[in-house]
């Protein structure tokens, strides 16, 4: 039995940071039930990544949207709303990342719905809070990574500011409200009464960096430096990073310069035994094993490392890990299917529970196509779609 079935859990987020936590929360049992306009629903449905697109709304709604429900409703049409609340009165968790303001102006603030369910769990998502300058601006993922540094960390030192590849804020500010909802839900189990559990996009980036800024606050304000080669760390001395080989790349981490010396057969790397010249000189040695690394392929420099216990890996490209063994086993490739022509390959949750693996084959709901159904389920008066 999945750890969370029999929770009703209402969705009303959009984009990525909400549909992830909820989506987490449906991965580990619980039921989901997407709340969204009937006209145009979630905005993600066309937030696309790519030009590839599946039953005419975006892969990256169907894979952060699988496993739900969608019920539609106008939140601003009374009788909607009054459909809404009875859902509120059934549910144990409500989720919503929309800006400070919005779900009070629609009478679903956390004070309005406690008064409805004094057990409801509540999850809020803003960008940077609720009091100061920042409360309005748009909480996006880029200008998220710009505003909190974490840009400053990334890409070698003579470039730009170097943003991720991935949405990082919103997914990590959606694991911490996942977090949080799954302590309150814990509390209630022992008052009986539900909560407010609120994060930001801001908080929650600055939490990711909690190592590096704890350096900053105690180090006398330095800023971080970024290698000019191959930087991996701003914080870490070499070998940190990844270096080209002769028919790829090799990934080094934290490791004896000398040791690397005697093992790479690279001489040059003998003279520097002192292990705080592997900072100060971190770009001299990173120059060093750039050149002398090419010489050879990847597979024979793993080869020589690898049994020595030095901590290196191959850079695999995505086709590459796919057909790994290592990748194989652990079975992390799931079919959702939302129709028999409708199907989507996504991953799946990466938790385990009690040794088994959380896959579940439904997809990405229509628009509304439960709405009826739940309607009826529940006994909600206005029964019309």
């Amino acid at each position: 039995m999945p750890p969370l079935e029999g929770l009703l859990v209402l969705d009303f987020s959009i984009f990525l940071s909400g549909p992830s936590a909820a989506l987490r929360l449906a991965d580990l049992g619980a039921r989901v039930i997407k709340v969204e306009r009937p006209d145009g629903g979630d905005l993600c449905r066309q937030l696309y990544i790519s030009e590839l697109e599946l039953d005419g709304e975006s892969t990256l709604f169907h894979s952060i949207n699988r496993n739900k429900e969608s019920f539609a409703a106008n939140l601003k049409d009374p009788a909607d709303l009054a459909r809404v609340h009875e859902l509120v009165a059934r549910a144990d968790v409500l989720v919503q990342n929309f800006r400070p303001g919005v779900m009070a102006r629609l009478g679903l603030d956390y004070d309005a719905v406690r008064a409805i369910n004094p057990r409801l769990v509540y999850g809020e998502i803003t960008g940077y809070g609720n009091d100061g300058v920042w409360v309005y601006k748009p909480g996006q993922d880029l200008l998220l990574q710009s505003i909190s540094g974490l840009v400053w960390l990334n890409g070698d030192a003579d470039r730009p500011p170097t943003p991720f590849g991935l949405a990082v804020v919103d997914l990590f500010t959606g694991a911490h409200l996942v977090q949080g909802i799954l302590a309150c839900l814990v509390r209630r189990g022992v008052t009986g009464e539900g909560g407010l559990v609120q994060v930001s996009l801001l908080e929650s980036i600055l939490d990711f960096q909690f190592e590096v800024l704890t350096t900053h606050l105690n180090d006398g304000g330095k800023l971080p430096q970024r290698s000019t080669i191959n930087n991996a760390h701003a914080y870490l001395a070499a070998p940190y990073g990844i270096y080209e080989t002769a028919d790829g790349y090799l990934a080094l981490a934290m490791g004896s310069i000398p040791v690397l010396g005697e093992l790479l057969d690279c001489p040059p790397l003998l003279a520097y035994p002192d292990s705080s010249t592997w900072f100060t000189k971190r770009d001299e040695i990173k120059a060093i094993l750039v050149e002398h690394l090419r010489g050879g392929s990847t597979s024979h420099w793993l080869g020589i490392l690898e049994p020595q216990d030095i901590w290196c890996a191959d850079v695999l490209t995505w086709d590459r890990l796919l057909q790994h063994e290592g990748f194989k086993v652990i079975d992390m490739v799931q079919e959702v299917a939302r129709s028999e022509t409708v199907k989507l390959d996504t991953l799946r949750c990466p938790i385990r529970i009690d040794g088994e693996i959380l896959k579940n084959p439904k997809g990405a709901p229509r628009i509304g196509e439960d709405t009826g159904r739940i309607m009826a389920e529940f006994e909600i008066s206005g029964l019309s779609n």
